[in-house]
């Protein structure tokens, strides 16, 4: 049976104070955040070595329980050990990250990719999806993957669609090899930050039974369609996040639903940004630096370590 116990080489992404003054530390390989397991003093948690980690870009040796949120154990790696982040070059020149406000946007503008949402990996590809039916096509592929199903599977491994808690990354880059290989259609990545404050980000689980989930990032597959509005035509910016929804979903929606208050009163959506499809984890806390995974040897792993996990108890 799987376990949501892991002993990983990360890289330190913030400590910060979160409600209550706990302690939250932020890693840049995981979008969940992670609090102090119960009971774990400053031997098995030492604080000065998570703080230089985080000065000078190193990667620590922690034991993670990523279902709970916890940090059970931190310690100098090996020598010559590498996190994952430093396994493949650095995404070259990586769009900014923006501050936005998800309650302010105007969703029949925001969305309209080839007037509003100007952004510099949309220039990398011309072979836009040609219709919604398209693109609820790939959706239902990439749907039909998820690893609560039996199998066998069209294009292997499974994805852990019902294990939202972590993996974002990987199964946004599997599925951007699925869009781009077998459909041969452009896919970007959208990112999300809470990087501001206490901010996290915080949804409601209503596919996998309801319960509450926080991130401090996300990230999805991100298309361009042909649609419609008012009978005119226009490109539309749409998210592909089987994990969330059940169908392909506004890109304002996708972020608005990382606001739910009623499961964290603080969920807020800082920052985002639409970055091309080879990006694979943010390598700091503002969202401005990214790691790649161009062998999808991460993806591959981290599909199949959390293919047995579930989201809510």
């Amino acid at each position: 049976m799987a376990t949501s116990r892991e002993t990983s080489i990360l890289t330190v992404a913030a400590v910060r104070t979160g409600p209550s003054k706990t302690t939250e530390i932020l890693f840049n390989e995981r979008q969940a955040i992670f609090t102090p397991a119960p009971g774990v003093g400053a031997d098995k948690l030492p604080r000065p070595l998570l703080r230089t980690a985080l000065d000078k870009g190193a990667p620590v040796r922690v034991t993670l329980d990523t279902r709970r949120g916890l940090i059970h154990a931190a310690a100098a790696p090996p020598p010559g050990a590498v996190a994952e982040s430093m396994r493949a070059p650095a995404l070259d020149k990586p769009a900014k990250s923006v501050p936005i406000e998800v309650d302010k946007i105007d969703p029949n503008i925001f969305n309209v990719a080839d007037l509003h949402l100007k952004w510099p990996a949309f220039r990398l590809c011309v072979d836009i999806v040609p219709s919604y039916a398209k693109a609820k096509e790939i959706f239902d592929f990439c749907a039909a993957l998820t690893c609560s199903l039996p199998g066998p599977f069209a294009y292997p491994p499974c994805i852990p669609f019902q294990y939202v808690r972590d993996g974002c990354y990987a199964r946004a880059h599997q599925m951007r090899r699925i869009i781009t290989t077998r459909y041969h259609y452009c896919c970007e990545k959208v990112f999300s930050f809470a990087n501001g404050g206490d901010s996290r980000l915080a949804v409601k689980a209503t596919k996998w039974g309801g319960c509450c989930v926080t991130w401090w990032y996300h990230v999805a597959p991100l298309i361009r369609v042909r649609t419609r509005l008012r009978g005119f035509p226009i490109v539309t910016a749409m998210v592909i996040d089987p994990g969330m929804f059940d169908k392909p979903e506004l890109l304002s929606t996708w972020l608005a639903a990382q606001e739910n208050k009623t499961c964290a009163s603080d969920a807020h959506v800082t920052t985002y940004s639409i970055q091309p499809g080879t990006a694979y984890t943010p390598t700091n806390y503002a969202g401005t630096t990214f790691s790649t995974d161009p062998n999808y040897t991460l993806t591959v792993g981290t599909l199949q370590a959390y293919s047995g996990l579930t989201t809510c108890p």
